[in-house]
């Protein structure tokens, strides 16, 4: 075989590369569209949005309660502590709610409109449109967070300025390492929320009632809840999606011990990979398309 008929075939391989890569991102593109344009997801996030600025009017209005936990204490003395008390209170259940609706409506909302045979029939590769819900709901998640900080960054510092940043070693930020520290926080939380996310994905692959797949991982997050605060199962708790979540209070020590939100990303990387491969091995093999 001569070099002029190896060329092209040198070629295909880099050419079938981008042209995967380019439908990758289409696809990509319409999974955001998707999830982003609709209005009740817009709805949603205004919901996100309204606890940051009521916990706002609520302190500016009345104070600083005597018994307030150390997050909502210092909010008069700093608005960023708006987004970080927010963060708080929305993370047991608001947060969960808002990214099971998407996780469960990622597969088995497809499934229940129909699009899902049209969408294989394209073809499009089983694996990579997985590929696409979980970076959908990755990314949605951390919109969601980032609504949540952002709206109460914003309100907190409208109404309360930004003074020091008192860390829970006593020690004082000035603005900017805060605003960082709030960061790593959206960050932590986020790839917490994403696991919770991967297990959506995989309740989605095996029923076309997305209500019925999004309760379902909500209830597990509740579940899973309870079981934590029970000291009797305390030999199961580090094994819970939800046991790490508040170890985002080491983000507001001085120094930050990066080391202590390990365990909680090495959970979270744990059921994002093991809850990813579970949706894969049953979506590859299950007859949607008919």
């Amino acid at each position: 075989m001569s070099a002029v008929e190896l060329e092209p075939t040198a070629e295909a391989g880099p050419a079938r590369t981008a042209r995967a890569a380019g439908a990758f991102g289409r696809l990509f593109r319409s999974e955001l569209w998707l999830i982003f344009g609709r209005r009740r997801n817009w709805v949603g996030g205004l919901i996100l949005a309204s606890v940051p600025v009521l916990i706002a009017v609520v302190i500016k209005t009345s104070g600083a309660g005597e018994g307030d936990s150390f997050v909502f204490g210092q909010i008069t003395d700093n608005g960023l502590f708006v987004a970080l008390a927010a963060l708080t209170v929305e993370l047991p259940f608001f947060l969960p709610i808002a990214v099971s609706a998407i996780a469960g409506d990622a597969v088995a909302g497809e499934a229940n409109l129909g699009t899902l045979r049209y969408l294989l029939v394209t073809p499009v590769d089983r694996a990579r449109l997985l590929a696409v819900k979980l970076g959908g709901i990755a990314v949605f998640t951390f919109a969601a967070v980032a609504v949540v900080a952002g709206v109460g960054a914003l309100i907190g510092l409208a109404l309360f300025g930004a003074g020091d940043f008192v860390t829970l070693s006593g020690s004082s930020l000035g603005f900017w390492a805060g605003l960082a520290r709030l960061a790593l926080v959206c960050c932590y939380l986020t790839i917490c929320l994403v696991a919770l996310g991967a297990i959506g994905l995989f309740v989605s692959t095996m029923t076309e009632q997305p209500i019925a797949a999004g309760i379902t991982v909500l209830v597990v997050t509740v579940v899973s809840q309870i079981l934590d605060q029970l000291s009797q199962l305390a030999a199961i708790h580090r094994f819970l999606p939800t046991h790490y979540w508040l170890d985002y209070a080491a983000v507001l020590r001085d120094p930050v011990n990066l080391g202590d939100l390990g365990p909680g990303v090495a959970s979270a990387a744990a059921y994002t990979a093991v809850f990813a491969a579970a949706a894969w091995a049953r979506f590859s093999t299950a007859d949607v398309s008919s």
